[in-house]
């Protein structure tokens, strides 16, 4: 090759690279994703799960993990049932909020008005995926591999800071738009993680479980 063809090449190919740039990553909308997860809650009546929590405190040592199933019928009614540890309880039945944990507090179970917000009451999912665009920034963080699907994975922080968290990161099912994993960075200062499989849809809750009478001898405190 000659000196002038070579130079001619160098010209073609650097008008090439100017007319077609490399590819740049680009930070993805999470907005789509959000509004998909929006729109599923919107059509959900009831919904059941298996769940384990982990919950996280530096303070206190090791990390807290303990396993159940969990349960919800839209507006006002949420459970909690734990098998590890066996016997504890939380349960908002419309009315009240019971936390029952005789693992950790025998004797007694707290009642209180249902939360609007926060991680023990019926809007546990509802609050991160209910009107998102009003409360919350949001940011796209990356897609995830599931047992049996993929998830977007999107990280919220309020707007206002009246909230009992700081920022919570959804994993969002891509084909169906359920929320499947939370982890909730909490403004105590510690992070819980909630993850959610074999999750039923509209498949009906049976009404005990959103009951609690308190058992015989347990004190009742109201807060």
């Amino acid at each position: 090759m000659t000196g002038q063809s070579r130079v001619a090449g160098l010209a073609f190919a650097a008008m090439l690279l100017s007319a077609y740039p490399p590819n740049r990553l680009t930070a993805q909308d999470p907005w789509p994703v959000l509004d998909h997860a929006s729109q599923t809650y919107q059509t959900i009546a009831n919904l059941s799960a298996d769940f384990v929590q982990v919950v996280a405190n530096p303070m206190i040592g090791a990390p807290d993990t303990t396993r159940g199933r969990l349960y919800q019928m839209r507006p006002s009614r949420f459970a909690m049932r734990f098998t590890d540890p066996k016997g504890d309880r939380i349960v908002a039945d419309g009315r009240y909020l019971w936390l029952y944990t005789p693992s950790t507090t025998p004797g007694q179970v707290i009642r209180s008005r249902i939360p609007e917000v926060g991680t023990t009451g019926p809007n546990l999912i509802g609050q991160f995926v209910e009107r998102p665009r009003e409360r919350y920034t949001a940011r796209y963080v990356r897609s995830d591999s599931l047992g049996d699907g993929v998830a977007d994975i999107v990280t919220l922080k309020p707007k206002t800071g009246d909230q009992p968290y700081s920022a919570a990161t959804i994993w969002i099912r891509r084909d169906d738009g359920l929320v499947q994993r939370m982890e909730i960075a909490e403004a105590s200062g510690q992070d819980r993680t909630v993850v959610l499989t074999n999750l039923k849809v509209n498949a009906g809750v049976p009404g005990r479980e959103f009951t609690f009478s308190p058992p015989a001898g347990v004190r009742v405190v109201d807060q």
